[in-house]
């Protein structure tokens, strides 16, 4: 977990942090950038962001420039939609980071997939600008990242940047086209048939809807992926951020303290299980 210079317990009161910039992503969703020096950050991790008068959600570090802290938030509930509302100047509180994030040191000298569904990409965004400024340290790399429409893919300049490199393989689909798109059309997993790499030797990092993650990660195993070296990431129902309160539970653990990050071959035996 990454260390932060800041005293607070996890239950104790949120630093006040100040707005920089607000960037609209998508007709529901926003990024809001904040400056957090004091603060290390690792991929994959999350804080609890607090509006005021609402209440505090986690949310996923999407990027960290240089003293700037990025989180990318969709208006799905009471406390997203304000904080989506947030603008340049607002306040907001932050408790974090928390959490285990994607294992990068450890998956060094391999092949790495990237698979993204949605709003997915967010909590994958920070690896991969990890893995991009640290190239030589891994061997192929494919990202595969898929939405329900054009509109609703993010960012999408980032992205085409990344298209645009000799060194990454990435692929995009929508799940329904519109006028003028000309790229793939079909779930994510579809894109599953233009890759080819070497099951030993890849490990993969799959981040959305939890439907999404269970049939990316069933094709990965149909391909002779270990499901130890497949990793994905669970973000539900966190509400304390500590492992206390309980309900972010799955099975034997608290998502938001043993997670939320985790391998399939942990996880494959309670991911079939609705009631969990």
């Amino acid at each position: 977990m990454a260390t932060s210079l800041h005293a607070e317990a996890p239950f104790g009161p949120p630093r006040l942090v100040t707005i920089k910039a607000r960037r609209r992503e998508t007709r529901d969703t926003v990024s809001l950038d904040f400056e957090d020096p004091d603060t290390a950050y690792a991929p994959g991790q999350f804080n609890m962001l607090y509006a005021f008068g609402a209440g505090e959600v986690p949310i996923s570090v999407s990027a960290v420039t240089g003293r700037r802290v990025t989180h990318t938030v969709r208006d799905v509930g009471l406390v997203t939609a304000a904080l989506t509302r947030l603008k340049a100047g607002s306040v907001m509180g932050v408790r974090g980071p928390f959490g285990h994030g994607w294992p990068l040191e450890a998956i060094k000298g391999r092949n790495i997939v990237v698979v993204a569904g949605g709003l997915g990409l967010a909590p994958l965004r920070l690896a991969i600008h990890t893995l991009l400024q640290r190239r030589s340290d891994y061997q192929r790399l494919v990202f595969l990242y898929g939405a329900r429409t054009p509109a609703d893919l993010l960012f999408t300049r980032e992205v085409e940047r990344w298209r645009g490199r000799f060194d990454v393989d990435l692929h995009v689909t929508v799940d329904a086209a519109a006028r003028g798109w000309r790229g793939d059309v079909g779930v994510v997993t579809k894109l599953f048939k233009r890759i080819s790499v070497e099951p030993a030797f890849t490990t993969a990092l799959v981040c959305g809807p939890e439907v999404m993650m269970r049939f990316a990660a069933a094709a990965l195993v149909d391909a002779d992926m270990d499901p130890g070296n497949i990793w994905l990431s669970m973000e539900r129902n966190m509400q304390c951020g500590a492992g206390v309160c309980g309900h972010c539970q799955l099975g034997p653990y608290l998502l938001c303290r043993d997670g939320p990050v985790l391998p399939l071959s942990r996880l494959a035996p309670l991911m079939g299980v609705k009631e969990l």
